[in-house]
């Protein structure tokens, strides 16, 4: 089920930074009946997902579980181990097919779907897992062009019909502004030599990613005005939003979003949000 490159075509075909590179890669062209199989069964599928994560997401971010420790589709927070199938899996047969196909070693599968107009905040995963040997790996089966992930200053577009590499050790964040609703199978990996060959040819088509623009003195005075209109009119949480979205918008320093919050509640003597969202963006980053 899984279509391996050969090696001309599995070269990088963009000018990417090697920052964007190591964070974010196609690995393999997948079967499209492969894919369509599983499309077909994740819209199928007879739960929408919970939320979990709350403080990492503006909200419309639903998470279940296809292989874990206890076999709930309903447990979803993701933790260390050898997974078994949860129940829904074993009513999805193409999606466990594939996935026995792929002869990894798994620590975690869900399904995700991000709905639309729904925001994943620059944030960093594995905190406790950081350096030993743990990879994530995308399946986009329905997603669309203003679905996106944002990381070290590029907006990148994960693509159906291939099996992508994501390093969630490193910031990053996901939205999709326009929707229709983004569904992908995310597998958490442990390294292994299957994963290496896998994993070998990392490489990005042209169009997958575009660089954003860098945030001009005009920019952040134009953005930190609106806010405060917002936060002057008690429309708090609309102005913080503001100011998180521009991680999507502008390529700015790791944290920088959550850093402009801290600068706008600066402004309004607001001492107490001040010490909130640099508590946030210490936990969020794994600072």
């Amino acid at each position: 089920m899984v279509t391996t490159l050969p090696a001309a075509a599995a070269a990088q075909t963009g000018p990417w930074r090697a920052d964007v590179l190591d964070q974010v890669a196609r690995l393999t062209d997948l079967e499209e009946t492969a894919v369509e199989q599983m499309r077909a069964e994740v819209l199928g599928a007879p739960t929408p997902g919970v939320v979990a994560y709350g403080e990492y997401q503006s909200g419309g971010w639903w998470t279940t579980a296809l292989m874990n420790m206890s076999g709930d589709p309903h447990d979803v927070v993701i933790g260390d181990g050898r997974p078994r199938p949860t129940s829904l899996l074993k009513q999805m047969p193409a999606t466990a097919a594939f996935l026995d196909s792929l002869g990894l070693t798994f620590m975690y599968v869900r399904l995700a779907r991000l709905e639309p107009h729904s925001y994943l905040w620059e944030h960093r995963d594995y905190a406790e897992l950081r350096d030993t040997g743990r990879h994530r790996l995308h399946v986009p089966l329905v997603t669309n062009p203003s679905a996106v992930l944002v990381t070290a200053g590029a907006r990148v577009h994960m693509a159906a019909g291939s099996l992508w590499r994501l390093t969630p050790s490193q910031a990053h964040g996901v939205c999709n502004t326009t929707g229709p609703d983004r569904l992908h199978l995310i597998a958490d990996v442990y390294a292994d030599d299957a994963y290496e060959a896998l994993a070998a040819r990392p490489h990005l088509h042209d169009g997958d990613a575009a660089d954003l623009p860098e945030m001009t003195a005009a920019d952040r005075a134009g953005l930190l005005a609106t806010a405060g209109q917002l936060a002057d009119l008690g429309f708090t949480d609309a102005a913080e939003q503001t100011l998180l979205r521009a991680f999507y918008t502008y390529a700015l320093p790791e944290g920088g979003a959550y850093d402009l919050i801290a600068d706008l509640h600066t402004a309004r003597r607001a001492d107490t949000d001040v010490s909130r969202w640099r508590e946030a963006k210490a936990h969020l980053l794994a600072r």
